[in-house]
């Protein structure tokens, strides 16, 4: 074992470094010496990165590889500050904000985040399709699912669904679907020693072989949903020439029809090492593998175009990052390479290795696909009233009994589910229309984003954003509804200042006393009812205003501690 400031290096581990970095090893193993670097990426839906930086107390340093990432100071302590509870910002290490921003989604985009959890890369990815379009999330760790959850509505996300599923079982329903893939591979997490000494503690010889396997299955299936002309981006957070250089040489021997797109060696980042990749095969020969014998000179040389993220570099952890475009046309190339083929030694004579970093997962039992629906307009008794048309295959869906009760029931009968409370509140305190796609399960409404498929069989935890429920005829907001919310998308608003004790009292879920002066609202509807709280202007949650106190709705699990 070396040690570094308190952390202990597995001795394979800093042998291995050491054969692969050789001259280049003492300056990353003086990286463990030095401290971590922090970083805060700002939710452009809810707010841009230059008015964030103008509303901030935070000390805060542009991140080069991201225009809305910044480095703050350790004593700072983001997290604890109000507008955290508002969803402005989301709290992430540097380096893991370099593959979203590589994938370049755009407006209008269909992108999946394939390994979603906890949900950085997820909001990230939101927030540059900006409402437009449908993000996929997926993973399988059924104990990380509210995690990401929470991370998406504390964003403010409307145009997400989650998903708890093998990836296996989605390359059916969304065969050549997305336009964008994003893979944060599960890995051996070389790369955050410095960041979580346990992750070190817990270190195998026998870690990188493990999560390879896994990685080339990610691959593969990422590759059947992709539509031709889309984007995979792979990235990890470890070391490991096996997850890394050699992953994306073989995945592209395996795949003629997709081109390494180079990414530039920019702000720190180095090209991947084509040294690394012989030295891995004749590893693999060594060992009986075999996994570089179906090797063509090109896949081997394709890893020129994908970049690692060195600590010893830059100001973040260690990440490994490729961009992967499918062509369609099954033939094998490298687009654009850089000049200069990046070996042992690098352009100075020293010899260099690098790494990259891994992704969560997500997870839940219950599988409730429900009622794919549109609302209808009818006309009764004088008065517009809306109900949901259930829509879909075989699909189970929901309806509602005599006395309003839920029952399952097969889509294909076209059963219609009465949503006027919903259409009354909407009506009464939106100012937005009514989205135009919802689903409901039991007496839980979501919206959900166009163009979805038959998703029967898939474990949905989320079909949409989740606007609420009915009871007793009566609709109650989603605190999700909330954070999705603009000021001035809700009529009646309590907008408290984001240093005034009484934002404290409500994150805390405190009962709040406040005249109906401090409320803003139309005549027409009064001060009575659900108000949208606002901290500093960004809805942070609901409250229920009655004659000078706001019942607090702040939910449980959420509140600060």
């Amino acid at each position: 074992m070396e040690l570094m400031m308190g952390i202990q290096l597995p001795k394979a581990f800093s042998d291995k470094m050491k054969r692969l970095l050789g001259t280049e090893y003492a300056d990353f193993l003086a990286s463990y010496d030095d401290p971590r670097w922090f970083g805060l990426r700002v939710n452009t839906l809810k707010l841009p990165a230059e008015a964030f930086q103008r509303l901030s107390s935070f000390r805060l340093t542009p991140i080069p590889w991201t225009s809305t990432g910044f480095y703050y100071e350790d004593g700072d302590r983001p997290g604890k500050h109000p507008y955290y509870h508002a969803g402005l910002y989301y709290i992430q290490e540097p380096s893991a904000m370099a593959p979203a921003e590589l994938l370049d989604a755009v407006p209008g985009d269909r992108v999946l985040d394939l390994c979603a959890a906890p949900g950085g890369k997820s909001t990230q990815i939101a927030a540059k399709l900006q409402g437009e379009g449908l993000l996929v999330v997926n993973d399988i760790h059924a104990d990380r699912v509210k995690a990401l959850v929470k991370n998406l509505e504390l964003a403010g996300v409307r145009n997400a669904v989650v998903l708890n599923e093998r990836p296996d079982k989605l390359t059916g329903p969304f065969a050549a679907y997305f336009d964008k893939i994003l893979i944060d591979a599960p890995c051996s997490g070389e790369g955050m020693f410095r960041k979580d000494e346990e992750m070190a503690k817990q270190w195998q010889p026998d870690h990188p072989q493990h999560y390879a396997a896994m990685q080339r299955e990610l691959l593969d299936q990422a590759a059947e949903m992709l539509k031709p002309g889309g984007r995979i981006v792979y990235s990890t957070c470890t070391f490991s020439p096996e997850e890394n250089e050699a992953m994306i040489a073989q995945f592209a021997a395996r795949h003629p029809e997709f081109m390494i797109e180079p990414i530039p060696a920019a702000h720190g980042f180095r090209y991947g090492i084509l040294d690394w990749a012989d030295e891995q095969q004749d590893a693999d020969e060594e060992t009986g593998a075999g996994a570089w014998n179906s090797l063509t000179g090109q896949s081997a040389a394709a890893v020129k175009g994908t970049v690692r993220l060195w600590p010893h570099e830059l100001k973040g952890e260690g990440h490994f990052v490729a961009s992967l475009r499918k062509t369609g046309d099954h033939s094998a190339h490298v687009e654009n390479m850089p000049d200069r083929l990046e070996t042992k030694g690098g352009g100075n004579g020293e010899e260099r290795k690098g790494r990259p970093f891994s992704s969560p997962g997500l997870s839940a039992e219950p599988e409730y696909i429900a009622a794919t629906a549109k609302p209808e307009r009818t006309a009764r008794n004088g008065k517009a009233e809306t109900r949901l048309t259930a829509m879909g295959g075989n699909r189970s869906t929901v309806r509602s009994d005599k006395k309003g009760r839920s029952k399952p029931h097969e889509a294909n009968e076209r059963e219609e589910i009465r949503m006027d409370p919903l259409q009354a509140f909407w009506q009464e305190h939106l100012t937005l229309a009514i989205p135009e796609q919802l689903t409901a399960y039991g007496d839980h409404i979501y919206a959900q984003p166009a163009g979805l498929p038959d998703l029967s069989g898939i474990r949905v935890i989320r079909p949409g954003w989740y606007l609420g429920s009915v009871h007793k005829q009566r609709f109650e907001p989603s605190h999700a509804l909330a954070l999705g919310l603009r000021r001035g998308d809700y009529l009646r608003v309590l907008d408290i200042p984001s240093d005034s004790p009484d934002t404290l009292r409500y994150l805390k879920g405190e009962t709040l006393e406040m005249p109906k002066e401090r409320l803003d609202y139309p005549a027409a509807i009064g001060p009575k009812g659900y108000c949208l709280v606002c901290i500093g202007g960004f809805p942070a949650g609901w409250g229920k205003w009655v004659d000078g106190i706001v019942k607090n709705e702040y939910p449980p699990g959420w509140r600060w501690t």
